[in-house]
């Protein structure tokens, strides 16, 4: 009997000890603080109860209030006051849990940009460096070499025959072949989407950086192959000139076929838009029409053949000095000057009314304008 009210007493004060030092009584910055010499009298303390009886058992309920007082008040209040205000740890944990989302949200973003650029570099690379594909750019470049072999610099109407051909070309294929991309897409585009697979900006990004790989390998190897063999400008800084001015258009015309594609989201609907668009671009590219009639002028401005063939001229020609001297033309602007038909021609066509700095940064601005309607246009597809 007495062996078990002395368990009983034991767990009782274990209990009670047991609240209070837990953490809800004493709060988690005092647990550094608590010490085994509390223990360690517990202990000696219950020891000693064994052979007294119930009367003269001491208190354990006070002992242990006056131990508590005593040894762990002042560390514990100590701890309190050095620790920081709720509001502080909780401005705290918010932050760090910002950060770790903003790059968490980052990692995941680029895993998912580099799983589908990995993706589409595996479809597209049979679809863009396809036999028909590849035999279509090689028949063209071959065809132009041959009905512009070794042209004379001095044939400037048969070199500007050339340069426009080269800006159609490479103005309707890549539209062309871009503006079916995005509907041909749509019913696995909406689906993962749907999934939550991937986020919008990724499949965007995906498609913009894959364009930028494949895309242009095409383009490139025409002009490397075209452009010694017609005997254009010689020296390689024309020549990346050239090619630079080339890429960008491709670019841009890309660019065009996305949007129409994205905006339209029926490859039927769409392709017909596309043709219809860039007929308009070669009509007023500046070649079959100068004077274009005052309610036609502003698609002259948002024809990106118009500021490609520009552009070439510009890097074949220059400022147009040189061919009116070598024709016998005096330059532009000087008194006398283009009193003839065939100086007239030689400053409508070669110097032209737009500058080449104007040219480029428009071409850049289409690049980037058209793939960001392109986006927009993706946005509002519902799910």
């Amino acid at each position: 009997m007495k062996k078990l009210k002395l368990r009983t007493s034991l767990v009782a004060t274990l209990c009670f000890l047991g609240w209070t030092l837990s953490p809800l009584h004493l709060g988690w910055s005092a647990l550094p603080q608590i010490r085994s010499p509390l223990l360690i009298n517990l202990k000696i303390s219950v020891c000693q109860i064994d052979g007294t009886t119930e009367r003269e058992k001491p208190d354990v309920r006070q002992t242990l209030a006056i131990a508590y007082d005593t040894l762990l008040a002042p560390n514990v209040k100590a701890c309190i006051d050095a620790s920081p205000s709720p509001a502080e740890n909780a401005r705290f944990v918010k932050t760090r849990k910002n950060a770790r989302g903003i790059m968490s949200g980052l990692a995941t973003w680029f895993s998912q940009l580099c799983i589908l650029l990995h993706r589409l570099i595996k479809e597209r690379r049979h679809e863009s460096f396809d036999a028909l594909r590849v035999f279509q750019v090689l028949a063209a470049s071959l065809l132009c070499s041959l009905m512009w072999w070794h042209s004379d610099y001095r044939d400037v109407h048969d070199r500007l025959g050339l340069l426009f051909f080269i800006s159609i070309f490479w103005g309707v294929l890549p539209s062309f072949n871009a503006v079916f991309t995005f509907p041909q897409e749509r019913a696995i585009f909406t689906r993962e989407r749907a999934s939550g697979m991937y986020t919008l900006s990724s499949y965007f990004m995906a498609h913009v950086i894959g364009s930028l790989s494949m895309e242009l390998v095409l383009p490139a190897a025409f002009l490397t192959l075209t452009y010694w063999m017609v005997g254009l400008r010689p020296g390689l800084i024309p020549f990346l000139l050239t090619l630079s001015v080339l890429l960008l258009y491709v670019l841009a015309s890309q660019g065009l076929g996305l949007a129409l594609g994205a905006a339209i989201m029926d490859a039927k609907k769409a392709s017909t838009i596309v043709t219809v668009t860039m007929l308009a671009f070669v009509l007023t590219g500046g070649y079959y029409v100068n004077k274009v009639p005052s309610g036609m002028v502003w698609m002259k401005y948002v024809s990106t053949t118009f500021y490609c063939y520009r552009l070439l001229i510009a890097v074949q020609y220059g400022n147009g000095d040189a061919i009116l001297a070598m024709v016998g033309c005096e330059p532009k602007g000087t008194h006398g000057a283009a009193k003839t038909a065939g100086c007239r021609f030689m400053e409508e066509e070669v110097i032209g009314d737009i500058g080449l700095w104007t040219s480029v940064s428009v071409l850049f601005f289409m690049f980037v304008g058209y793939r960001i309607l392109a986006y927009l246009a993706l946005r509002r597809i519902k799910l």
